[in-house]
């Protein structure tokens, strides 16, 4: 990806996450939302816009309506942001990476309590703990 582009991609994210965010959609369904990524068409036609949204299921398929009942603006505000040649049509993806992360801490606090806190040391041949001495 070249280096136009990924300044692209930057101005878009500010710019909506400032739209979004700060001055805030008049729509009462977007909720707690953050934009954590953009990926631009090489040819700047079309944009993938990823967004983490706070708050249980029913609450991220509404805010993900909003938002994409709200593209016309939002693509508005871009241009008047931006001045581009051609402003992209948007498609809102949501990013489920938090949702990874949090079920993976889950995981692992699950298997701490299971394991205890602290893992028994576990030695691969060849290695030498603590208190062993080596015969070099």
């Amino acid at each position: 990806m070249g280096h136009r582009l990924l300044r692209i991609n930057e101005s878009i994210k500010e710019t909506l996450s400032s739209v979004i965010t700060a001055e805030g959609l008049k729509d009462p369904r977007v909720g707690f939302v953050t934009v954590t990524g953009v990926e631009t068409s090489p040819d700047q036609r079309y944009a993938k816009v990823y967004v983490s949204v706070l708050g249980k299921q029913a609450e991220r398929a509404a805010t993900m309506k909003a938002l994409d009942n709200s593209k016309g603006f939002l693509q508005a505000r871009i241009n008047a942001s931006l001045h581009m040649k051609r402003t992209p049509q948007l498609e809102f993806i949501y990013d489920s990476t938090l949702d990874n992360a949090l079920h993976i801490e889950k995981l692992m606090k699950r298997e701490e309590e299971v394991l205890g806190s602290e893992a028994p040391e576990i030695f691969v041949d060849g290695e030498i703990g603590d208190g062993e001495q080596g015969s070099a």
